[in-house]
């Protein structure tokens, strides 16, 4: 059983929340508590597994109490957070922090049982986290050093990623060149989260980045995020490659997903393009990456080792999707030595 700990001002949301949980029967909900002081005392006490944590709450914001506990009681969190720009923003900097998934609460856009469903995953993948692992490998991410390009590609690079993938994504990303491949990323993110997302990499990274929007070119030297809660799909039109933003069902549990992502790169790119999967839970991915194997692109995936969940990766590799494993720090290199062997 996942011990799981409900930290929320909000009785309605507490209640809500431990109602959902307590349907899993892999899940225990050991207690609530409306803020940051009382959640203390009951981590002390309860030694939660995994803690859900609301960052916009009186006495004392989720934010200040997550620096608190990671240095000196550190958990799992997951950062479940309304969904407006500053909560967004707040919720990026608590995955700096050390939380490791985020999600939005129910609106008018995001159901009850969409976001039941994917906490209950997220909170299975969070119990498997090292926390303090992580925050070193947070750290050795941000120590290295860029990587060179000697020659400008046209080819397209396709990211997947999902819990423990914002780290694994500023990792890859900030080592590319500015004249990398233009790149398309998924990271399972609710809307709001993944404009500030792709703002704070925008301010990180050589290359552009930015939110993808519905017709945007895919340029070398552009990085486009997929918009949370919505499919992000590649297109051609002749010799140009642009994006297409569009609502959908969930695929493999997510919107956006991987998948979709993957399998549209697989159709028009084909040859041209360089699949990565990162770190998550789930099977996200797997089956578009092989047909963008399939189809002529080279593909990677990450190792299980620097992966805080081995999930996406994993599947990809059994199924035959994964042409090289590589660490969090080689991948970038791995992106950059395929799309040049690929261009001779």
């Amino acid at each position: 059983m996942i011990k799981v700990l409900i930290v929320d001002d909000s009785a309605i949301v507490r209640k809500l929340l431990a109602d959902e949980l307590s349907r899993d029967p892999e899940i225990d909900v050991i207690g609530t508590a409306p803020d940051p002081y009382v959640a203390r005392d009951k981590i002390v006490k309860l030694s939660p597994d995994v803690v859900t944590l609301d960052i916009e709450m009186p006495r004392m914001d989720g934010l200040a109490f997550l620096h608190k506990l990671m240095q000196y009681f550190p958990l799992p969190v997951i950062i479940i957070s309304s969904l407006t720009p500053k909560g967004g923003q707040m919720a990026l900097e608590a995955l700096e922090a050390g939380a490791v998934e985020v999600l939005c609460k129910p609106g008018a856009s995001y159901t009850v049982s969409e976001m039941s469903s994917q906490l209950i995953d997220k909170i299975k993948a969070a119990a498997r986290v090292n926390v303090s692992k992580r925050k070193a490998e947070i750290q050795s991410f941000l120590s290295k050093k860029k990587l060179a390009l000697t020659k400008t590609t046209n080819k397209i690079v396709a990211i997947g990623a999902s819990t423990g993938g914002t780290e694994a994504l500023r990792a890859v990303l900030t080592s590319l060149p500015s004249n990398s491949p233009g790149t398309m990323v998924v990271q399972h993110m609710p809307e709001h989260f993944t404009r500030s997302f792709a703002d704070r990499l925008n301010t990180l990274c050589e290359m552009k980045v930015k939110e993808a929007e519905d017709g945007d070119r895919v340029l070398p030297g552009t990085v486009l995020i997929a918009p949370g809660n919505r499919h992000l799909l590649l297109r051609r039109s002749g010799a140009v490659y642009y994006a297409q933003v569009k609502d959908g069902p969930l695929v493999c549990r997510q919107r956006p997903a991987a998948d979709v992502l993957f399998k549209s790169v697989a159709k028009f790119a084909g040859a041209n393009a360089v699949g990565v999967i990162l770190t998550g839970m789930g099977d996200d991915g797997a089956r578009g990456l092989l047909e963008m194997r399939q189809n002529g692109a080279f593909t990677i995936g990450q190792d299980e080792k620097t992966c805080v969940v081995y999930g996406m990766p994993k599947v990809a590799a059994e199924l035959g999707a994964v042409q090289s494993v590589l660490p969090i720090d080689r991948i970038a290199a791995g992106i950059l030595n395929a799309a040049a062997c690929s261009q001779n």
